[in-house]
């Protein structure tokens, strides 16, 4: 007896990661013609926009983006005068990386369009399935999480 065919549009991994660049490239169009961002840009700056300074390091881990890619967007980020690096007292290998003046200036400007986007995909679901859709998107990260820490 052979196992059933595993069919690609059935398989999590790859609804998931259809589903996030269709939605992330759709966001990203705007912000690139109006801001000159990339994706790992917008990342690197809308996470040090919702919790301050980090280290490179910290960041690679909040936007579970390779090393390489977090350290592009850091350099393109921090000769635009977007992000600042100053040292980190705690371990003098690392630097803390966040928003300057004109970093807080665009993020606060890319913000409503990111969550006016947000809203017009949302619209095509009630509330009611927005919100089992964010628990259970959240439930299946922990998973991930788990079986990460489990390795």
């Amino acid at each position: 007896m052979t196992a059933p065919k595993a069919r690609l549009s059935d398989f999590l991994p790859y609804l998931l990661s259809v589903t996030s660049n269709a939605v992330s490239d759709r966001i990203a169009d705007e912000y690139r013609v109006r801001f000159g961002l990339k994706i790992p840009d917008w990342r690197v700056m809308a996470v040090l926009g919702d919790s301050g300074a980090m280290t490179q390091r910290s960041l690679v881990g909040a936007t579970r983006m390779d090393k390489v890619a977090v350290n592009r967007a850091c350099k393109v980020l921090e000769a635009r005068g977007l992000i600042a690096r100053s040292p980190n007292h705690r371990d003098g290998r690392s630097h803390h990386l966040e928003l300057t003046s004109a970093g807080r200036t665009m993020h606060g400007e890319i913000m409503p369009i990111a969550l006016a986007m947000e809203r017009r995909l949302f619209a095509s679901l009630d509330a009611g399935e927005r919100a089992t859709f964010k628990a259970l998107l959240a439930r299946l990260n922990e998973a991930a999480g788990t079986m990460e820490n489990a390795e």
